[in-house]
């Protein structure tokens, strides 16, 4: 996920390996922009794990 320096948030990328999606969060974040980026698990990954 990205949130703006306005407070919008996006989905960057789906479907990525928890790794894979900590490692381009970093990527992005190490980029300098003022943008906020972390990783979330998908919905379908949380109604997996409640069920």
């Amino acid at each position: 996920m990205r949130q703006d320096d306005n407070g919008n948030r996006f989905l960057v990328a789906a479907g990525l390996e928890r790794a894979e999606a900590e490692r381009l969060a970093a990527e992005f974040e190490a980029r300098g922009h003022k943008q906020l980026y972390w990783v979330e698990a998908e919905a379908q990954e949380q109604d997996d794990a409640a069920g």
